[in-house]
């Protein structure tokens, strides 16, 4: 579903900016600054992007992983076969599912044609709230704005937050792959998951124009 691209472009375009530069003691205004510069950086590289796509691999892994909580995410997808799990099967896990969303979110990436984004006004959260749904906008001259919320969760420890979902147009992200990879989960195991998400993170990044 082409909603769904988008909601992938949008989750990878918010993180990616260095740490110093993001507040990331307030959800609002992290999503609202990294977003920003992150239109600019992919205006910037379009040239060498369009010349090599695998080049969105590496900018994902850079600046997309340290901003968001690739364990809590996907301990959530495998939700209650959690339990079932040895710590190195959930290592095992964490790790390639980690390099799926890398190679999704690359993938995606190429879609970029200068899309806007509106996001949320800031709103005072609580103190003693550790999860919050920021909602951003996507503006496309072609097409009906569409409606994303992103889910963020707040470091206990540092206050500091990151996100780990999001919900497009209903629909959250996680509960989706919960979904899609519960049937293999129950017949087959962590381990065939874990070998099936590595097979996918392997696959080239490559344009729409050159997979047809």
């Amino acid at each position: 579903m082409k909603w769904l691209k988008y909601a992938f472009f949008l989750l990878v375009s918010l993180p990616m900016v260095s740490q110093a530069a993001v507040d990331l003691k307030d959800p609002y205004r992290m999503i609202d600054q990294v977003s920003q510069k992150t239109f600019s950086r992919l205006k910037s590289e379009q040239n060498q992007i369009q010349r090599n796509p695998e080049l969105l691999r590496r900018v994902v892994r850079e600046e997309l992983l340290p901003y968001v909580n690739t364990r809590y995410a996907a301990y959530k997808v495998l939700g209650p076969h959690l339990k079932q799990t040895s710590p190195s099967q959930r290592d095992s896990f964490v790790s390639a599912f980690s390099d799926y969303l890398v190679a999704s979110y690359a993938q995606v990436l190429t879609q970029y044609t200068n899309q806007d984004i509106q996001v949320e006004s800031a709103k005072s959260v609580p103190a003693n709230r550790n999860i919050v749904s920021v909602r951003v906008d996507i503006l496309d001259t072609k097409r009906p704005p569409i409606r994303l919320d992103f889910k963020l969760r707040k470091n206990n420890k540092t206050g500091e937050w990151q996100g780990y979902d999001m919900v497009a147009e209903g629909v959250s992200m996680i509960s989706t792959k919960q979904s899609e990879w519960s049937g293999q989960l129950r017949s087959e195991g962590v381990e065939a998951v874990t070998k099936s998400l590595r097979d996918l993170a392997a696959k080239p990044i490559r344009r729409e124009a050159e997979k047809q």
